[in-house]
């Protein structure tokens, strides 16, 4: 028993360590040319983005050690500072708008983003509020209000992606108190209802929805960045142009060190390489939900696997979007997107499985 826990420890460790340090190399490769055109007067990507695994690597290793990752006070008062921010970054004046969406706060030469951190915040205040209630449904409206209010408030911003993958994740862990199937269907019904009002309210998702369908329809357009993934991915054959060798870098993928990061590992490594960062993903999953089948209590066992399903379902997200599987939407790929806040709230989120991956052995 003592020999799975720690062989499924060492893969999760190893496969989020290789995952980072994947990304960092990537970063620098993907976005140097970016950099040099747009931000020749700041530090190189790759220099920031040192920077930023350096402090999520010691929050993780806070969360991992720190005796404060069981208490519910913790997650209740993350969870409402979270909120506090995500109300801050609406204000005029501390809220940046970025790419059309008002979701930063500028802190210097660096940036905070909000909804990043309300993911994280939510999956810890709703993993402890669950109560094991035997025979009895688990059903309480305060889940569906600590799970709405950050929703609507990012939605003001506008940032789908983000609510989408916290909403899944904060979805995950009612299934997994028991929630019945007849509800979640209810609630799928309801989404679709949702999501066609959405797109009434901002008619450029409807955009977004046509250029999924048909990217050729608007090419210099709704449909540029999906065109340019897929010119960066195609050519890649089997091997890849080699390190270094990107094309799409030079200003025809945007940004390409964020979202796409993945269409420059994949034009870069070909078949062979983007199908090895997959399978670090996999392995990082099966070891994730190992860890979160195997803790002591109901609360850790919801935590682990809330924070598990973010990770792979925002990873499952932005694969989707680079290779055209799915609409865009602004998500990043976890450890290996540029980025300090999606970097320390993946971070964080990895210190929690392991806080309890450790406290088994110790309980």
């Amino acid at each position: 028993m003592r020999s799975l826990d720690q062989k499924l420890k060492a893969a999760f460790l190893i496969s989020a360590a290789l995952l980072s340090v994947i990304g960092l190399a990537f970063v620098h490769s993907a976005g140097s040319y970016w950099g040099l055109v747009h931000y020749a007067e700041s530090s190189p990507f790759i220099v920031k983005q040192g920077i930023y695994m350096a402090v999520s690597i010691c929050a993780a290793l806070v969360l991992m050690k720190g005796p404060w990752t069981s208490n519910q006070l913790f997650w209740t008062v993350f969870y409402y500072i979270t909120i506090l921010l995500l109300i801050a970054v609406m204000i005029p004046g501390i809220g940046v708008v970025r790419n059309g969406s008002q979701s930063w706060i500028a802190l210097g030469p660096f940036s905070l983003q909000p909804a990043e951190f309300v993911k994280v915040a939510l999956i810890g205040k709703l993993a402890c509020s669950m109560k094991m209630r035997a025979g009895k449904s688990p059903f309480q409206l305060s889940h569906f209000i600590l799970i709405l209010l950050p929703a609507c408030l990012i939605m003001l911003q506008p940032d789908l992606g983000s609510a989408v993958i916290m909403i899944v994740s904060a979805f995950v862990i009612l299934f997994l108190a028991g929630y019945p199937i007849s509800f979640f269907t209810i609630l799928g019904f309801a989404g679709i209802g949702g999501f066609i009002a959405l797109i009434a309210a901002a008619p450029y998702r409807l955009d977004r929805i046509k250029s999924y369908i048909d990217p050729w329809n608007d090419p210099l357009g709704t449909g540029f960045q999906g065109i340019q993934s897929l010119f960066a991915i195609a050519p890649g054959g089997l091997f890849g142009h080699g390190y270094g060798n990107s094309r799409q870098k030079y200003l025809y993928l945007p940004e390409p060190q964020n979202d796409f990061i993945f269409s420059i590992i994949a034009e870069e490594t070909g078949f062979i390489g983007a199908t090895a960062i997959l399978l670090l993903f996999v392995i990082l999953l099966i070891a994730a939900f190992g860890i979160a089948i195997r803790t002591k209590d109901y609360m850790s066992f919801l935590m682990t696997a809330g924070m598990a399903s973010m990770i792979i379902f925002q990873t499952f997200l932005n694969v989707g979007v680079v290779s055209g599987l799915l609409p865009v939407t602004g998500v990043t790929l976890p450890f290996i997107s540029y980025g300090g806040s999606s970097l320390l709230t993946t971070w964080m989120a990895a210190g929690v499985i392991l806080h309890f991956a450790f406290k088994r052995n110790h309980t």
